[in-house]
């Protein structure tokens, strides 16, 4: 098969997220929740949500997860917060990946203030 008639593969939402959850999972993530928030979320399709233990792990998993994604064909179009802060957001335009410590994630509250959303996976 030559170069012009290879099949291109594009990610889609759900497998850039199952593949945040996958690598959160391999860098110990905790609590790790995908959420498929289609229907009730104008600007994303799927949500993770990841616990961490420090400002560093928080980081790393940012950065492995964004790597990934990249390997996938897929950049990161917003990132915002810091592990110093205790809480990540990585925006993959579709997939919104939420890293926090677990005192930011109890204070911010997703998991309920999205409680419409179908819970496809938990990972403890």
């Amino acid at each position: 098969m030559d170069d012009i008639t290879k099949t291109i593969h594009i990610a889609t939402n759900e497998e850039i997220a199952r593949a945040a959850v996958d690598e959160a999972s391999e860098k110990l993530g905790s609590d790790i929740v995908l959420l498929d928030t289609k229907g009730i979320c104008s600007f994303a399709d799927y949500f993770v949500i990841v616990s961490g233990e420090t400002d560093r792990h928080l980081e790393s998993m940012a950065e492995d997860i964004s790597r990934r994604s990249r390997k996938m064909g897929v950049h990161t179009t917003h990132r915002e917060g810091s592990g110093g802060g205790g809480w990540l957001l990585i925006d993959f335009t579709g997939v919104v990946v939420h890293l926090f410590t677990r005192e930011q994630r109890d204070r911010y509250g997703l998991e309920q203030l999205w409680s419409r959303a179908t819970e496809i996976v938990r990972v403890q």
